[in-house]
C-alpha cells in the first residue's frame, strides 16, 4: 500500500532531482527557485507555508535549503517522501563533489577552469535572489514595524554578512520586536498546554556517542580511528553552523589545512590532513556544482582519506556526507512537530511577523553584498561586466513576467558563458 501511495509522488521527486541539477546561487538562490517551482508551478505548498518553513529553518543550524527540501517532502507525503526529497535531492551534487576528490589526483589542477563556462551562472543567482526577495516582500512587509525591520536588518546584514551569528541574531531580534503586539494579533484558541521533548534526544545521543568514540579512538590509537574523527567532526560541523557553506568552509580548512600544521600534530601519522591548495581547488569547483553549498562535505571527507587508499577514499567521501547532513535532517524532522505545537501560542506568531521581515531583510542584503563584488569596481565606483548587469535584470524579469521554468533559464546562462 505505501509503495502505491509513493507512486503517486515519482513526479514531485522528478521535480525535486530537476530542482537539484540546476539549483545553482546557494541558500537565498535556492529559495527563489523553490518560490518558482514549487509554488507557482507544482503548488506543492503555498507561498506562506513556504515563508514559514524558511523561517523555521533560519533558526536552526545547517544545511537551510536541504531542510527546506525536506520540509516540502515532508509536507506532501510525510516521513518517507521527506527522506527520498532528501536523498533526489544531494546525490547529484554529492555525487560529483565526492568523484572530483578522485578526478583531482589525475588533474593537473591548474588546469581545472570553469570560468567559462559558468561565467554568467553567479549573476544569473542574483537575479533568482532579487525575485525571492520581491516576492516574499509582498507578503511579509504589510505595516510601519515590518517596513522597519526590513530596513534595519538590510543594512546591518549587510556591514556584517561575514560574522555567523548575524543571521540567527538578526532573526532573534526581529522576532522579539513584534512578539508582543496583542492588539494586532490577539490569542485565539486555546494553546498546548504539554510539547513533547523526547525526540530531541536523539539528536543530542548522536552527538555524544560521536564526540566520545573521537575521543576514545584517539586516546587509545585505535586503528580506524579516522573514521570516527571524520564522522564526529563532520557531525559536529552540521550541528553548529550557522550561516550555510561560505561559514561551514573556514571551518573545515581551520580543521584539516591550518591545524594538522601545527608541530604538536605533524607526528601523528593518522591525523587527517589535506594539501591547502586541493582544498581551495575543491572549494572552487563547488562553485560551479549545482545543489547544497554543503555538499563540499564529499570532496574534503574523500580528500583527507586519499592517502589510505580508494576503499577508504570512497569510504570518507560517504562518511562525511552522511554526517555533516544527519543534524540538519535530524533537528528538522524532530523539531518541527515541537514547532507545530509552539506556533499555537499567539505569542509566536507574532514573533514570526518580525522573523519574516527580518528574512526578507537579509534576502536584500544578500543581493546588494553579492552584487556589489560582481558587477561594481569598488576601487573607482564605476560599474563594470555591462553583461553580468544584463543577466541580473534579465532573470529577474523572467522569473517575475514570464512562465519559463528555472532549469532553461540556467541553460541559456551556461550557453551565455560559451558564446562571450
Amino acid at each position: 500500500m505505501k509503495f502505491v501511495k509513493l507512486l503517486r509522488h515519482l513526479d514531485f521527486l522528478k521535480s525535486v532531482f530537476l530542482f537539484s541539477i540546476t539549483a545553482f546561487g546557494g541558500a537565498q538562490a535556492h529559495l527563489a527557485m523553490m518560490l518558482k517551482t514549487f509554488v507557482n508551478e507544482r503548488k506543492d505548498v503555498t507561498e506562506e507555508e513556504l515563508m514559514e518553513y524558511n523561517a523555521f529553518c533560519q533558526m536552526l543550524p545547517g544545511a537551510s535549503s536541504t531542510q527546506l527540501v525536506t520540509l516540502i517532502g515532508y509536507k506532501r507525503g510525510g516521513f518517507l517522501l521527506s527522506i527520498l526529497s532528501l536523498i533526489m535531492w544531494l546525490l547529484p551534487a554529492c555525487t560529483l563533489m565526492g568523484a572530483f576528490s578522485f578526478l583531482l589526483v589525475y588533474f593537473d589542477q591548474e588546469a581545472i577552469d570553469t570560468a567559462s563556462l559558468f561565467k554568467y551562472i553567479n549573476p544569473m543567482a542574483i537575479g533568482f535572489i532579487a525575485y525571492s526577495g520581491y516576492k516574499l516582500m509582498r507578503i511579509s512587509v504589510h505595516n510601519p514595524i515590518t517596513r522597519i525591520i526590513l530596513v534595519i536588518v538590510t543594512i546591518i546584514t549587510f556591514l556584517f554578512f561575514k560574522v555567523p551569528w548575524v543571521f540567527p541574531g538578526m532573526l532573534l531580534l526581529s522576532g522579539l520586536a513584534t512578539c508582543f503586539s496583542r492588539k494586532r494579533i490577539p490569542q485565539q484558541g486555546t494553546p498546548p498546554r504539554k510539547i513533547r521533548w523526547g525526540n530531541i534526544l536523539v539528536f543530542l545521543a548522536v552527538f555524544a556517542v560521536a564526540g566520545y568514540l573521537s575521543e576514545t579512538s584517539r586516546k587509545n590509537n585505535w586503528e580506524n580511528r579516522w573514521k570516527f574523527n571524520l564522522f564526529e567532526n563532520f557531525y559536529r560541523f552540521g550541528s553548529l553552523v550557522f550561516g550555510g557553506g561560505d561559514v561551514l568552509t573556514p571551518m573545515m580548512y581551520e580543521q584539516y589545512v591550518v591545524r594538522p600544521e601545527n608541530p604538536k600534530k605533524v607526528s601523528d601519522t593518522q591525523r587527517l590532513r589535506i594539501n591547502k591548495q586541493e582544498f581551495l581547488t575543491g572549494y572552487g569547483v563547488l562553485k560551479a556544482v549545482p545543489g547544497p553549498t554543503f555538499s563540499i562535505a564529499s570532496f574534503v571527507g574523500g580528500m583527507a582519506a586519499k592517502d589510505r587508499g580508494p576503499g577508504s577514499q570512497l569510504q570518507g567521501s560517504v562518511i562525511a556526507t552522511v554526517a555533516i547532513f544527519l543534524p540538519s535532517t535530524l533537528l528538522v524532522l524532530f523539531f518541527f512537530p515541537v514547532w507545530n505545537n509552539l506556533k499555537k501560542y499567539a505569542v509566536i506568531y507574532r514573533a514570526m511577523e518580525g522573523v519574516n521581515a527580518a528574512i526578507v531583510g537579509i534576502i536584500f542584503a544578500s543581493f546588494f553584498y553579492l552584487f556589489k563584488d560582481i558587477s561594481i569596481d569598488l576601487t573607482d565606483g564605476k560599474i563594470v561586466h555591462w553583461l553580468n548587469i544584463i543577466t541580473i535584470t534579465g532573470t529577474f524579469a523572467v522569473l517575475n513576467y514570464t512562465k519559463i521554468k528555472a532549469p532553461f533559464i540556467v541553460l541559456f546562462c551556461l550557453l551565455l558563458g560559451l558564446l562571450f
